[in-house]
C-alpha cells in the first residue's frame, strides 16, 4: 500500500469522524445489528478466507498459540455476532454530562463525553479484533482504521468489507470502518506517524509489536501490554478451589494474554496440594518449570531458569515457585509482573486486602480465574484491548475508554476582570 493510499484512508476517516460525532444511538444500533446479521449471513465466506490464512500459517511455521488466535470457526463467528448485538445493547456514552456546576459569577460549566475521533488499530493474528474494535469504535462515535497482521490478512479483508458494507447500507459514511490491505512494515510506519490524521493508536499483540509502536509512533498511543500473569495460592487458600482455578487459568486457552504464566504456592501446601495440583496440570499437557522446592515436590518438573519468571509463554508451559509468605509472593509479582492481571486464592480477608492494595496491575482477581479479564466477561460487549498503562484507560477497554471529554461554558455576557 502506498503512502498516498494510507493517507487517503486517514482523510476519509477524518471526514467520517465529523459525521459520526453527531449520529444518535438509535442509528448506531441499527448499524450494529446490521453488522451482526451480515456476519451471520456470510459465515461461509468468512470461514473460507480464514482457512486460507490458517493454511498459509501452517506452511510458514506459525506457532500453535498464534494459530489458535487466528482460528475462526462457527462458535467464534457466533461470538462476534453476539458481540455486535451486545455493544448495541449498551448505553451510548456520547453526550453524557459527567459533571456540572455553577460558578459564583453565574457561569455554568459542564463536562460532556465526546468521541476520540479517528482510532488506529495495529494488531497481529487476531481477526476477532477487526469486528470487536469496529463495533466499539462505531458505538463510541469514532472512525477506525484497522491494520491487522499478514497472518490474518484474508480474514481481515473479508470481515472488514462485510461490516463496513453493513454500516454504509444504513447511512454511515464510507470512512467509518477501513482495513489497511498492505502487510509490509511501511504501512505500519505510516500509521504510526500520521500526525494530525489519527487521534490515537492502539497496538494489540506481542511484546515486540507493542514496544516498536511505543518507541516509533509520533501519534498518541494507548499501550496494551503483554500478560505475564501470576496466581498465588495463599496458606489459607481452599485446595479444591485452587486446583480448579489454576487449571482453568492455564489450560482453558493458554495462548491468550490473561492465562497465567507463573504459579506461586505457599510453602504450607508443598506436601499435599502442590504434588496433586502439578500432577493434574502435567496430565493436562502442561510443562512444569519449577524452583528447587517445586522440583523436589514434583519430580516430573524441570528446573526453572531466571528467564522463565519473566516470560509470557503463550503455551502449555508454567513456571512454579514455592514462597514462604504473602510478602514473598508480593515481592516476586512486583518484580516480574507485566501489570496485566494478578490473582490470589485465599480465605483470609486481610491477606486478600493486602494483595489488592499492594499489587500494581490493571486487574486484581480474588478467588477466581484470571481468564475473566476480558471486555465481554466484564459486560462491555467486546474490547479493543487490555490497557496496562495508567493514563486515560486501564484494564479491558470498552466504550468509555474510546471517548474523551470537553467542557461547555455557558454565560450571560460575563467577562473576566
Amino acid at each position: 500500500m502506498s503512502e498516498n493510499e494510507v493517507t487517503q484512508k486517514a482523510l476519509r476517516a477524518q471526514e467520517a469522524a465529523v459525521k459520526l460525532a453527531t449520529i444518535g444511538a438509535a442509528k448506531k444500533n441499527e448499524a450494529l445489528f446490521r453488522m451482526a446479521d451480515a456476519l451471520n449471513q456470510n459465515e461461509a465466506t468468512i470461514l473460507e478466507a480464514n482457512r486460507e490464512d490458517l493454511e498459509h500459517g501452517r506452511q510458514t511455521g506459525l506457532a500453535e498459540s498464534l494459530l489458535d488466535r487466528l482460528l475462526l470457526n462457527k462458535q467464534r463467528i457466533a461470538a462476534l455476532v453476539q458481540g455486535c448485538r451486545q455493544v448495541a445493547s449498551l448505553v451510548d456514552p456520547i453526550g453524557e454530562v459527567t459533571k456540572g456546576w455553577v460558578m459564583p459569577n453565574g457561569l455554568r460549566i459542564s463536562q460532556r463525553r465526546v468521541p476520540l475521533g479517528v482510532v488506529g488499530m495495529i494488531y497481529e493474528a487476531r481477526p476477532n479484533v477487526t469486528v470487536d474494535a469496529a463495533s466499539l469504535c462505531l458505538k463510541a462515535g469514532n472512525a477506525v482504521i484497522l491494520r491487522g497482521g499478514k497472518e490474518a490478512i484474508q480474514s481481515n479483508i473479508v470481515l472488514g468489507k462485510i461490516i463496513s458494507d453493513a454500516a454504509t447500507s444504513v447511512g454511515f459514511p464510507a470512512g467509518t470502518i477501513q482495513v489497511v490491505a498492505g502487510t509490509d512494515r511501511n504501512s505500519v510506519q505510516q500509521l504510526m506517524t500520521a500526525n494530525g490524521l489519527i487521534d490515537v493508536l492502539i497496538p494489540r499483540g506481542g511484546a515486540g509489536l507493542i514496544q516498536a509502536v511505543l518507541e516509533q509512533a509520533t501519534v498518541p498511543v494507548i499501550e496494551t501490554g503483554i500478560g505475564n500473569c501470576h496466581l498465588f495460592i495463599d496458606a489459607t487458600g481452599d485446595a479444591e478451589m485452587a486446583v480448579a482455578i489454576a487449571l482453568n487459568a492455564k489450560t482453558q486457552r493458554p495462548g491468550v494474554c490473561n492465562a497465567i504464566e507463573t504459579l506461586l504456592v505457599h510453602r504450607g501446601h508443598v506436601d499435599r496440594l502442590l504434588p496433586r495440583l502439578l500432577g493434574k496440570l502435567a496430565d493436562a499437557g502442561v510443562e512444569i518449570r519449577g524452583c528447587p522446592e517445586a522440583c523436589r515436590a514434583f519430580p516430573r518438573a524441570i528446573p526453572a531458569l531466571e528467564a522463565d519468571w519473566e516470560t509470557e509463554f503463550l503455551a502449555m508451559i508454567l513456571a512454579v515457585r514455592v514462597v514462604e509468605s504473602l510478602e514473598k509472593a508480593i515481592v516476586h509479582i512486583r518484580r516480574y509482573s507485566s501489570r496485566h492481571t494478578e490473582a490470589i486464592v485465599t480465605n483470609d480477608l486481610q491477606n486478600a486486602t493486602r494483595f489488592v492494595d499492594e499489587i500494581d496491575a490493571s486487574t486484581i482477581v480474588v478467588n477466581a480465574s484470571t481468564r475473566f479479564t476480558d471486555g465481554e466477561q466484564f459486560g462491555f460487549g467486546a474490547e479493543v484491548g487490555i490497557s496496562t498503562q495508567k493514563l486515560h484507560a486501564r484494564g479491558p477497554m470498552g466504550l468509555e475508554a474510546l471517548t474523551s471529554t470537553k467542557y461547555i461554558v455557558e454565560g450571560t455576557g460575563q467577562i473576566r476582570p
